[in-house]
Parts: structure tokens; C-alpha cells; sequence
């Protein structure tokens, strides 16, 4: 897990055993989407909806209203960390924590993850709901304990 940069938004809704309570996960990968939402349902999140795309991510961050946004780096020929920066510009952004998701090294990410608006960076090999928890929480390894919003 890799923190954001002070840009990033830790503003997050927590339901009463302090998990997100609603989930939207992006990835090109119909395989990894089906195998996110199982895993992540059965760790207790409610996944709200799937998408392939940026505008299937943008019409349903908008119609379902997530909590947390996990977001690939790479959506085919889009651009995951495009889609952050508009997910993170409208007003529903702004409780929405956005996760960057690869199958590669953060390290490789390091400069966009800071400068991007999302949360911060989580390797497909190691989601959990734990680990989403400590991104949003600002717990990651390397990062400071954020304020949690309501």
C-alpha cells in the first residue's frame, strides 16, 4: 500500500463498525471485477456496482454515490488516474476516497499517485477490505493517521 500526497482527499461516511459502507470498483478485467466483488462482499463492504470504462464509472459514482472508488491505473486505452481527477472534480467527490489499484509496483506510480486526488495506491495482490480501511484511514504503510469525516 503506498499513501497519497497532501492533495488527496481522506473525507469518508463509516458505518458503525468502521468499514466503508458502499463500493465502486473499476478495472478493464471482467475476471478481476468478479473476483474483487466477491472477495470484498465476503470481507463485509458492499460493493454497489462494477464498471469497465470511465463513463461507466462516471455514471455510476454519480447514480449509486460510493463511498470509496477503487480505480485501475490502467482501463484499457483510458487512463485511471484521468478518471481519479474527474471523479475527484464533481461535487459528489467530495466524501468520495479514490484508490488506485495495479497489478505493478507503486513505485512505478509514485509521481502521478502524489499529484492525483485519490486516497492512495493499493497492489491487486494485496485488496482487502483491511487494507482499503488503512488507505482511507491514512494508515498505510509510511502514512500518518488521517481524520476520519462523520
Amino acid at each position: 500500500m503506498f499513501p497519497a500526497g497532501s492533495n488527496a482527499r481522506r473525507r469518508m461516511r463509516w458505518d458503525a463498525i468502521g468499514m466503508a459502507s458502499r463500493v465502486l470498483i473499476v478495472d478493464d478485467s471482467r475476471v478481476f471485477l468478479e473476483a474483487a466483488r466477491v472477495l470484498l462482499e465476503r470481507e463485509g463492504l458492499r460493493v454497489v456496482g462494477v464498471a469497465a470504462t470511465s463513463g461507466q464509472a462516471l455514471r455510476q459514482a454519480a447514480e449509486l454515490r460510493p463511498d470509496v472508488v477503487l480505480v485501475d491505473v490502467m482501463l484499457g486505452r483510458e487512463s485511471g488516474f484521468d478518471l481519479a481527477c474527474r471523479l475527484g472534480g464533481h461535487d459528489e467527490g467530495a466524501e468520495l476516497a479514490v484508490i488506485m489499484m495495479s497489478t505493478y509496483s507503486a513505485a512505478d506510480f509514485a509521481d502521478l499517485i502524489a499529484e492525483s486526488p485519490a486516497a492512495g495506491f493499493l497492489p491487486k495482490p494485496e485488496l482487502s477490505a483491511d487494507a482499503i480501511r488503512r488507505i482511507v484511514d491514512g494508515r498505510a504503510p509510511g502514512g500518518q493517521p488521517g481524520a476520519r469525516v462523520r
